[in-house]
């Protein structure tokens, strides 16, 4: 791909593909610029602004590349893999995605279009709480969105133009953050390759810059070779010089043995003898998920094999992105990870050996055989980022040392369930895009494939998927020593210190007599709505949930909705688990390990009332309707435009429904310009109160019922605790 594309042309600022297609450096290319005089330093700036604006269009020009390969509209709309939305969200989602981190972030002030920015805002693909039913979406037309991405570019575009930027580029700059929406489009770049790969044949065509490998033939046969081991430390410096994911960060130090590992990644004719063995037949192969994944899905092959219907004896294709081809022997298999471990304990069988999957460390060992990274080389040591075809290769074609496909081709599962490493932080305006796969479901995979770009195609690059879940991955395998895998198990207790807080003080122990304090605001509310229809609730601001189920004892269903994915992943836990485990700090680094569940608290039998879904409050899904109460619990001085939410929540709520508002009203800058503080200011010289500014906003459709003082306490240690009063508003809305 080293054409730039035609819509492309107008941006005079682009060179070539080679100067464009790898991520930015964070510093300048030579450090000596920077200490030889403010003119040398204010051209560095200028010449990485250019970079960076050359990436971003590069990037949306190349996102907008692959869906020209769809032939209809209809496409679009299509389920084509029912796990995921239909192509048309994520058509809009990466475009959305940057106007809803710049808004969060404050650094635009006014959205380009509302609807667009709720419908395509969350797509975390796999999230039980992402809710797909369909009859939630009217999905616009795809011109409207092509509008739309045009309108974000431009926008997109004026910001890198006339952003604030010093080097090295720090997490808390705005570069950062238009970083982080360009890597995100090229992760989806990748992901929705998958879905078109998925799509009826007749809705896609061959395109230019999307032309396969045209070399095949049979398969090498694959041997083992040693790779010795060594101390390894896993995790990218905070200091490193390229954009990383907030799981990447950190660092682990890991004892890795000597093992033996496939020369090459495991073929298409490999597996094949494994299928004809009936490997997909023979239950001792598989795991307890991986079984149940059988007999969910009733699979025979892989996904991406499909039998030739034209022949009477067994004979396969496959299907690439956009053609189908009879089954390339030598290019690389394409399966789950559940599918590759099965593989790994049916050669165990054959064998009498321990085979299996690397672990994270131990694919990083094989790694180091290759000692550059995208920023470094000229051209790329693997059929990865798009620098060679549009689909795998011949596994027999890109060497390192005695190694094939050490990096591309296909990402590589490994044993490892994703965790952070130590020293993990979350960045504050992507608080979700790690932390709900810390679950002990979500395995690694490394290496990238023949359409990783950017951030995917590093080194350090570390993405995970559930394991019944499919990507253009594959795998190798090892033989190591003993029959253990050397993986630490994932800590199922939330230790994050604030999520960790919270689920103390929703469903932990009272302290200084002072009652739950969820439980003690649904209780008065109820007390003042007295007429309230208990049909359906809303809980905003939900936190980790235990207000929500609080109202499930009374209305016929809740929804539970909160900004933070990390918040709602609580209340999920405890819907699908039963339970949730976390650390309470005593002091210092000590703690105490804590445990409640549905059936302690008294909700076992309401599980099939209440619903949890991640949103912004002031920007509401259009399904959030209908309701006889919504409960605000501790919200309206965390919004960042409190008076508009006001406008929009009231038209969610029922005639004759309640609106209660509880807040100790800590307005904070950093949440709220304070020109949008409903109040705790003076105006007009006089004291103007929050309740004040409530009643300036409400009244005119509301009827103020009750105003009451609710106490609460937040234990941070075991010996210093948090001790406030909020104000509880009850409005009933005018019929």
């Amino acid at each position: 791909m080293n054409a730039i594309p035609a819509n492309l042309a107008e941006h005079s600022d682009l060179a070539t593909t080679s100067t464009i297609t790898k991520p930015p450096l964070l510093t300048t290319a030579n450090s000596d610029a920077t200490a030889s005089s403010e003119s040398k330093l204010d051209q560095c700036i200028e010449t990485k602004r250019a970079e960076i604006k050359a990436y971003f269009h590069q990037t949306y020009s190349l996102y907008e590349s692959l869906f020209d390969t769809i032939t209809s509209d209809e496409a679009y709309y299509l389920r084509a893999e029912t796990l995921r939305h239909p192509l048309v969200f994520y058509f809009g989602h990466t475009a959305t995605f940057f106007i809803n981190k710049f808004t969060v972030g404050k650094y635009i002030q006014k959205r380009i279009n509302q609807r667009f920015e709720s419908m395509f805002a969350i797509g975390v693909d796999e999230m039980s709480w992402d809710d797909l039913d369909k009859k939630n979406y009217q999905w616009p037309t795809i011109d409207a969105v092509r509008e739309y991405r045009l309108q974000v570019r431009n926008l997109v575009d004026d910001v890198i133009t006339n952003m604030p930027l010093t080097l090295p580029i720090q997490q808390d700059s705005l570069a950062w953050v238009v970083l982080m929406g360009i890597e995100h489009e090229r992760i989806h770049l990748e992901t929705s390759s998958v879905i078109i790969r998925m799509l009826p044949l007749e809705y896609v065509q061959s395109h230019p810059s999307w032309k396969p490998c045209n070399s095949n033939g049979p398969a090498p046969i694959n041997k083992l070779l040693p790779v010795e081991g060594k101390k390894l430390v896993l995790g990218k410096s905070y200091q490193a010089d390229t954009y990383g994911w907030d799981n990447e960060y950190g660092a682990r130090e890991v004892e890795v043995a000597t093992y033996q590992c496939s020369q090459y990644l495991v073929s298409n004719q490999e597996f094949l003898e494994f299928v004809n063995d009936g490997g997909y037949q023979e239950p001792d192969y598989w795991t307890e998920e991986g079984k149940a994944w059988l007999a969910y899905t009733k699979a025979e092959i892989p996904r991406f094999w499909l039998k030739d219907k034209k022949n009477l004896k067994p004979k396969y294709l496959q299907r690439n992105l956009l053609s189908e081809i009879l089954l390339p022997m030598n290019w690389p298999v394409e399966v789950n990870y559940l599918e590759a471990k099965a593989f790994c304990n049916w050669k165990s069988r054959r064998t009498k050996a321990h085979i299996r999957l690397p672990t994270e460390a131990e694919w990083m060992l094989l790694r180091d055989k290759l000692p550059t990274d995208i920023t470094q080389w000229d051209t790329a040591p693997g059929n990865i980022n798009l620098e060679h075809h549009a689909s795998s290769s011949p596994v027999d074609q890109h060497q390192t040392g005695d190694f094939f496909d050490i990096i591309g081709n296909v990402w590589q599962w490994t044993e490892t369930p994703i965790d952070g490493y130590p020293g993990f932080q979350v960045h504050e305006l992507y608080d979700d895009f790690s932390t709900p796969t810390f679950d002990g479901k979500h395995n690694i995979f490394k290496g990238g494939s023949w359409i990783s770009t950017g951030n995917e195609a590093t080194r350090h690059a570390r993405y995970a998927f559930r394991r019944h879940f499919f990507q253009h991955a594959g795998f190798r395998y090892i033989e190591s020593q003993t029959q253990e895998v050397p993986v630490d198990k994932v800590n199922v207790y939330e230790t994050d210190d604030l999520i960790s807080q919270y689920l103390e003080f929703h469903y932990g122990a009272s302290y200084f007599n002072v009652p739950n304090y969820p439980v003690s605001c649904i209780e008065a509310s109820l007390k003042y709505a007295t007429d309230v229809a208990t049909t359906r609730a809303l809980d905003l601001g939900c936190s980790v949930g235990r207000s929500t189920f609080e109202l499930a004892k009374y209305f016929d269903h809740v929804d539970g909705i909160d900004f933070s994915a990390r918040f709602i992943q609580q209340g999920f836990q405890l819907l699908e688990n039963g339970s949730v485990r976390f650390t309470a700090a005593t002091e210092g680094e000590l703690v105490e390990f804590k445990e409640v569940s549905l059936a302690s608290l008294g909700y076992a039998e309401l599980k099939n009332k209440v619903v949890f879904s991640q949103g912004d409050a002031c920007n509401l899904k259009p399904q959030f309707k209908d309701y006889d109460l919504i409960f605000c619990g501790n919200l309206i001085d965390r919004l960042y435009d409190p008076a508009l939410f006001l406008e929009l929540i009231t038209q969610r709520l029922n005639s004759n429904g309640y609106l209660v508002l509880t807040s100790p009203y800590t307005w904070l800058e950093e949440y709220t310009e304070k020109s949008k503080w409903l109040g705790g200011v003076k105006v007009n010289g006089e004291n103007f109160s929050t309740l004040d500014g409530l009643k300036e906003k409400l009244e005119s459709q509301y009827q103020l019922v009750e105003v009451a003082d609710i106490p609460f306490v937040i234990r941070e240690t075991q010996r210093k605790f948090q001790h406030s009063v909020a104000q509880m508003s009850v409005w009933k809305k005018n019929g």
